[in-house]
């Protein structure tokens, strides 16, 4: 276990295109059509993967990189392994600075996406490999073998190879591997986005046990914000190389920094509204649609301090605090789900696509076809400016 400390890292790839199209080895239209194909940030070194940014990760804590494809978090993951060249900054574990040691040198483990499990071996050599590589004694070997398969549950599968394992066996065996060499550090990089969402669901409750019964700092990386909302202490939400928010899951969920993680956080996703930020004696309210509502307490106090003026808005209201009322937002219900404890309606706002989740309490509605009135309380909305995109609390 140990303090990872990112300080000022930075991540430029070389870019042969841009390079070759100096040369004029690239007819105009050919350029054009592959930096649409990026959204990250193209300079005369490369394509910028991940900006400079400064991350402090406490000895023990269980951080998740998380964000759409392309957004730098494997990369960042790769940087800290060591499989990576970090182009500035510097990266620090357990106080010691390692951008120029060697990955066999981090005291660090990583579970990779494919689980790289060699076929030729046995659970119980693919798990004790890297110890034979450091020749560890062959009864440390053994009880350490042991011990990680009794911690994942996999002891009954050390004399299989791994085409006889199943889909959720696989990932424990990588685990294994792993965490047999007790590192400080163990890195995860989507290691269940290959699995069916049932065993993905038991994999999340499998590693939250795991991390409570072993004592290393994780690092894990995903693209999936239901999984970094229940197995990160916080979570660090990135896009086009920009970290955008870092916080506990329920800090970003509540107090979205932006445009961007209101809508990538949050199932189903936020809806947004035009509105606009009215202030009447000298309290803010929300207006849209011939309604208007007075913020909570704490958001007026953000507000003031921030000095936020009178504007136009983009209002966000998640699905589950927008409730059916005698006057409103007026909507039409253009398909009705029923998901059980609760109906899933999709409706057209003011032009837009809103959804909105009723509670069924027992009984079974078909809202479908009907014109509904939408009301939220000021406690839940949020205010994000048209210009930034960012949260006007912040």
């Amino acid at each position: 276990m140990a303090e990872v400390l990112l300080k000022n890292i930075k991540k430029i790839y070389t870019n042969t295109e841009s390079k070759a199209k100096k040369r004029g080895l690239f007819r105009k239209n050919e350029d054009q059509q592959e930096e649409k194909k990026i959204n990250l940030q193209i300079t005369d070194e490369g394509v910028v993967a991940v900006q400079e940014f400064t991350l402090d990760i406490k000895d023990n804590e269980f951080i998740v990189l998380v964000g759409p494809s392309g957004c730098g978090k494997s990369t960042t993951l790769r940087m800290v392994a060591g499989l990576e060249e970090i182009t500035s900054g510097e990266l620090y574990i357990d106080g010691q600075l390692v951008n120029d040691v060697e990955p066999k040198d981090r005291d660090i483990a990583m579970v990779f996406q494919s689980y790289a499990l060699y076929p030729h071996m046995t659970v119980y050599d693919n798990m004790a490999y890297s110890l034979k590589i450091k020749k560890v004694p062959k009864d440390e070997i053994d009880r350490k073998v042991r011990e990680a398969a009794e911690i994942l549950d996999i002891t009954q599968y050390l004399d299989r190879k791994p085409k006889a394992l199943s889909g959720g066996q696989r990932p424990r065996v990588a685990s294994g591997r792993a965490i047999v060499r007790n590192p400080k550090v163990l890195l995860m990089d989507e290691p269940l986005s290959n699995l069916d969402a049932k065993l993905r669901n038991q994999m999340r409750s499998e590693i939250i046990k795991l991390r409570q019964r072993i004592n290393t700092t994780f690092i894990y990386v995903t693209h999936d914000q239901i999984e970094a909302m229940t197995l990160g202490d916080r979570i660090v939400v990135m896009k086009d190389g920009y970290i955008q928010q870092i916080g506990t899951p329920q800090e970003v969920f509540d107090h979205p920094a932006n445009l961007f993680v209101s809508g990538f956080i949050g199932t189903p996703q936020m809806n947004y509204f035009d509105a606009r930020l009215v202030k009447k004696d000298g309290r803010y309210f929300v207006e849209t649609d011939g309604i208007s509502v007075e913020l909570a307490e704490e958001k007026q106090a953000r507000l003031k301090a921030n000095k936020v003026e009178e504007q136009d808005v983009v209002l966000g209201v998640r699905p589950e605090h927008l409730s059916i009322a005698d006057k409103g937002i007026e909507g039409k219900v253009d398909v009705s789900e029923l998901m059980g404890s609760s109906c899933h309606l999709h409706m057209t706002v003011m032009g837009k696509d809103v959804i909105i989740i009723v509670p069924t309490e027992g009984k079974t509605t078909n809202y479908a076809g009907k014109d509904l009135h939408l009301s939220f309380d000021g406690n839940v909305a949020h205010v994000f400016s048209k210009e930034t995109e960012k949260n006007l609390e912040y």
